[in-house]
Parts: C-alpha cells; sequence; structure tokens
C-alpha cells in the first residue's frame, strides 16, 4: 500500500514539475527580445548618457553609445562595456566596471538594461512619492555620507540617504590617492614609524596654519580607530605610501596602490545597505525644513515627484562647489576659466539650505587646484605617482621644481612654464610599483617610448636636453641630495628602466577647502558659535580642517572620520 501511495506520489510530482517547467516556459518568451532599436538613458559623471542597441532575430547584434558628456579618459570604459554586453548576448550581469571611470561605466551599464526593458516590453511602474520619516536623513551619498549611514544604521537608527546623481559616490568615488592616518595597526605591521603629532604637525603646515587645530586634532587621533573601522567593514586599506606634505607614510589604500575611491565607494555602499540603511539615487534635496529653529527635515524632488522626509537630525553630505564655475570665481576670481576634476553634481547647493538657520561659512576663498590633471579632459593623475618616483619636466625638457611640493606651489610653478602645461615623466619600475597607473595605461593617457630619445621625440621636446636631465636625476636620486628640494625618502627610484612614459599636465579646481563652521561633534554652528539643533555636516561641505592648502590623502580622511563622528552625534 504504501509502496502504490508513494508511486503515485512520485507521478504526481513529476507531472505537477513538468507542468510548472511549461507554464515558465511559456512566460519566458515574454521576456524574449523585440526585433528592433531601443534607447536607454541614464546619468554619467558629466551627464545623461544615451546607449543605443539593435536586436536582429531576437538577439542583441550591436551597441552604441549616442549621446554623453564625458571625458575622452572615460571613452574606453565605454567601449569595452558595450563590447562585452553583445558578446554575452545582451546580458547585463557580469559587465565590469572599469578602474578609473566607474561612474561611467555603472552609467553605461545602467542605460543598457533600460534599453534591454524596453526591448522586452517591460515598462518601469513608478510609485506616486509619498512623504516619510525617519531618525536620521543624510544628504549625499559620497563618502561622508556613506560612513555616517553605516554607522547610524548600524546603531539601529532608521537612516534615509538622498542622492540627486544617478549613482553613488560623488567625488569620493574618483578619489586616488588613499586615507592619511597615523599610528596605525596597518603602519605597525610594516614597520613604519609615524605619531599623531607629525600628522597633525603636517597638515597644519601644509594648511599654512589657517587649519582650525581641534578640528585637525580630533581628525589625527581618530584616524587609526577609523581605518580599523573601514577594514572591519571589508576595505583594504593594507598598502601605506607616501604623498607631498607628508612626513612619513601614512596614505592607506587598496594593496599595490590601487585608487582608493573606486575600492570604497562599493564597500561602503554595501555595508549602509546591509546595516539597514535606504539610500535613494536621482533623489535631489531643495530645502532643509526648519522649525523652531531646528533641522527637522527636508524637502525632495525627484522622478516620481516632490515630497518631504521628516527626520529628528540631518547631516549635510553634499560635498563643496568645485563644479559650479560662478561660484569659484565670486570666491575666486583668478580662478576663472580653470577646469575641474570635480564630478557634475559638487555645485555646493546646500549654502543657501543653511541660510535660515544663519549657520557661519569659513574660508571660502580657499579654493584648492591639483597640478596633474590632464588638460581639456579632467582626469587627475593621482600623487602618488610622484610619491613613487615620478618627476616633472617643461617644453624644454627640464626640471623646475621640487615634485613633492605641496600642491598649491606645484600648480603655482606649472603655470609659470611654457604653455602653462608640463609633462609628468616615469619608467618601468614606477609602473609595476602602483596599480593605478594601470588605468591610465589602458585608457590611452600615456605617451610611451622604448628609449629616453624615443620619449622626448613624441613629446617634441629636446631630446639632448631630456636625457641630460634624466641622467642628472638618477645621480641626484643616488646622492640624495636634490637641488629642487626633494627630499632624499621622496626619490625612492633613479627612473633608468625603460620603457618610459609620460603624461602631460596642468592645474584643475580640485578641492574646496571653505565651507560650513562645525564643532568636533560635527554640529553645524550658527554666526554666534552655538549649535543648530538637529544639523550636522561632514566632508567636503565643511570648512577648517584643511586650512589653506589640503594636503593629499586628508580629504577620504576627513570624509571618513567626520561622517562618522556626525552619525555618533545624530544618535545621541
Amino acid at each position: 500500500m504504501n509502496k502504490h501511495f508513494n508511486l503515485v506520489k512520485t507521478l504526481v510530482f513529476a507531472v505537477v514539475s513538468a507542468l510548472a517547467l511549461a507554464f515558465i516556459g511559456c512566460n519566458s518568451k515574454s521576456a524574449s527580445l523585440t526585433d528592433g532599436t531601443y534607447r536607454g538613458t541614464s546619468e554619467g559623471r558629466n551627464g545623461p548618457i544615451v546607449v543605443e542597441i539593435t536586436v536582429a532575430e531576437g538577439k542583441v547584434a550591436a551597441a552604441k553609445v549616442v549621446e554623453e558628456q564625458e571625458t575622452d579618459f572615460a571613452k574606453p570604459a565605454e567601449e569595452k562595456i558595450l563590447a562585452q554586453f553583445v558578446s554575452n548576448g545582451g546580458k547585463i550581469s557580469g559587465l565590469d566596471s572599469v578602474s578609473g571611470a566607474t561612474i561611467t561605466s555603472k552609467a553605461v551599464s545602467e542605460a543598457l538594461k533600460v534599453a534591454v526593458n524596453e526591448a522586452q516590453g517591460k515598462v518601469e511602474k513608478v510609485a506616486k512619492a509619498k512623504d516619510t520619516s525617519c531618525d536620521i536623513v543624510i544628504i549625499g551619498a559620497g563618502g561622508a555620507g556613506l560612513s555616517a549611514a553605516t554607522e547610524a544604521a548600524s546603531k539601529g537608527k532608521k537612516v534615509i540617504v538622498l542622492e540627486k546623481m544617478g549613482a553613488c559616490g560623488g567625488n569620493t568615488i574618483s578619489a586616488t590617492g588613499g586615507l592619511n592616518a597615523s599610528e596605525t595597526s596597518i603602519q605597525k605591521k610594516l614597520g613604519i614609524e609615524d605619531s599623531n603629532d607629525s600628522y597633525f604637525n603636517d597638515t597644519m603646515k601644509g594648511g599654512y596654519n589657517k587649519n582650525n587645530p581641534e578640528l585637525v586634532r580630533n581628525m589625527v587621533e581618530k584616524s587609526a580607530e577609523t581605518v580599523d573601522w573601514l577594514i572591519s567593514i571589508g576595505a583594504d586599506l593594507t598598502d601605506v605610501g607616501k604623498m607631498a606634505g607628508s612626513s612619513n607614510k601614512r596614505t592607506h589604500r587598496p594593496q599595490g596602490g590601487a585608487a582608493v575611491g573606486a575600492h570604497l565607494v562599493p564597500v561602503l555602499v554595501k555595508a549602509a545597505e546591509s546595516a539597514g540603511a535606504e539610500i535613494r539615487l536621482n533623489s535631489k534635496v531643495t530645502d532643509i525644513i526648519e522649525e523652531n529653529g531646528r533641522a527637522s527635515g527636508v524637502k525632495v524632488s525627484a522622478k516620481n515627484g516632490d515630497y518631504t522626509i521628516k527626520a529628528k537630525a540631518v547631516i549635510i553630505a553634499a560635498g563643496g562647489f568645485g563644479a559650479n564655475p560662478d561660484m569659484i570665481v565670486s570666491y575666486n576670481a583668478n580662478l576663472k576659466g580653470f577646469g575641474t576634476t570635480n564630478h557634475r553634481g559638487a555645485t555646493g547647493d546646500a549654502f543657501e539650505m543653511v541660510k535660515k538657520f544663519n549657520a557661519a561659512l569659513t574660508q571660502m576663498d580657499e579654493i584648492q587646484t591639483h597640478p596633474t590633471v590632464v588638460p581639456g579632459n579632467g582626469t587627475m593623475i593621482t600623487e602618488a605617482v610622484r610619491g613613487n618616483g615620478a618627476i616633472l619636466v617643461n617644453r624644454d625638457g627640464k626640471r623646475f621644481c621640487g615634485e613633492m611640493a605641496t600642491r598649491d606651489v606645484m600648480s603655482k610653478a606649472i603655470l609659470e612654464q611654457k604653455g602653462q602645461t608640463a609633462f609628468i615623466v616615469f619608467d618601468e619600475d614606477v609602473r609595476k610599483s602602483l596599480k593605478a597607473i594601470e588605468g591610465y595605461v589602458k585608457n590611452g593617457l600615456l605617451t610611451i617610448g622604448e628609449t629616453k630619445k624615443e620619449l622626448a621625440e613624441k613629446l617634441s621636446i629636446p631630446a639632448d636636453a631630456f636625457e641630460a636631465t634624466m641622467e642628472e636625476y638618477a645621480k641626484i636620486q643616488a646622492s640624495g641630495k636634490d637641488p629642487l628640494g626633494r627630499k632624499d625618502n621622496e626619490m625612492p627610484r633613479p627612473l633608468t628602466e625603460g620603457p618610459f612614459y609620460a603624461c602631460e599636465i596642468g592645474p584643475a579646481i580640485h578641492h574646496t577647502m571653505g565651507g560650513i563652521v562645525i564643532n568636533t561633534r560635527a554640529e553645524v554652528l550658527d554666526v554666534n558659535g552655538k549649535p543648530v539643533p538637529g544639523l550636522y555636516a561632514a566632508g567636503e561641505v565643511t570648512g577648517g580642517i584643511h586650512g589653506g592648502n589640503r594636503l593629499g590623502g586628508n580629504a577620504v580622511a576627513d570624509i571618513c572620520i567626520y561622517g562618522k563622528i556626525a552619525a555618533d552625534s545624530a544618535c545621541e
């Protein structure tokens, strides 16, 4: 009887399974591609990216970008993803994100997804926006906002992060150098001697002592624990290098010297969402709500309508204004016409929103240019390339400054050269020492010569003078004494191993040091020095930490440390 029953049960299961598979098979036809041409749009680094796919005989036959405003540096990334998409048969999953062009890569993938959905006849239903509430609302999903979200959500708070762009990361995702920290567990493992006092003194000196010493000391003292915290949530910060203005190796980055931002942002996004934070993209905060002098929420504009979020605390992590040329010139007329390394969303929206709270601003005219940016392109050649040994030469084939000087000094020196640009030069040994360089190679930014003479000829500079400069530098490096001021521990390589590499560079707007005044608890202060109830800020939107010049590696430190502090204070 039991055997008969089991046999019947098995047959019934088989029939039901077959019917289910047949049903699934029938329904899968609805996901097939209809022949034709389809378009999809997504937000890139500098504006909308529109892709077009062609479907023939139910398969993706071609894909191309038909509209975009990205830099030339991003073009190879677009081409790689499109080729991969077509070769994968139109599958979106598994598409690579190209290092150095992460925002563009994700935007192309998202636009392709929209186009594929169109080809499958899928219509995205977007529910109308509704007013809501939470414990803490965060403006901006860059490094500061994501650090704050991760910390606050991990403490059980209901957190909503609002990002006006179509992807997380802001300027952070383009950060290449690393995160400065002293007396860290990683430094100790590597035998690097450093101290909090040294880090503090370097930062104050680099900022011409215009920095708020309390904010700097607080950042320095919390830097080591922040490195451990980031590692605990999945970050790789086990490689430590030296950048301009630092007395010791303290710039923490992924193994091999890979770019820190493209690694850190996905780690923070995953950690924030895993902790329970909700991240809303394409959601622009238009105002901060004020009730009886207290910040009590925000007004939001999104594709599905305008709405309000009421909150017990508001954290401003909206970034600086490096991509707002009018605002830049209003504070520093000398920077008119300069390019920028900033992403398109860095427009300083928050400064208008805090006026109703009488929030204090400081040092808004302190605007930093980065000396090594590809002209007309916006791609920054990380300071770590010079830290690992590269030099600069002018159009006469000669060095003209100590390459590890601070960014403002370097920028001024380059602008004094013919054409107001120069060439950053290094050898194969430097290339092998830093993974970040591979992105420049893949994207065709570098001029390559098997010999020094060949490189000089390709750059149209005097070969004899360039060869003499390189030979003289090898002697300087061996002696440890540089007449241009580069220190012995800042010249790790003689630059004698071919092939040789170069890239034309010049200054561009990079960082706005001024911003909203905060205290060591990341509370926004009013013009009388009193905290604004319920309002906190962190990252480039704040001022006072970097003074008159920011050291490379201090921005990522600032955003993570004060983002976490802002969350802790808001939770209290």
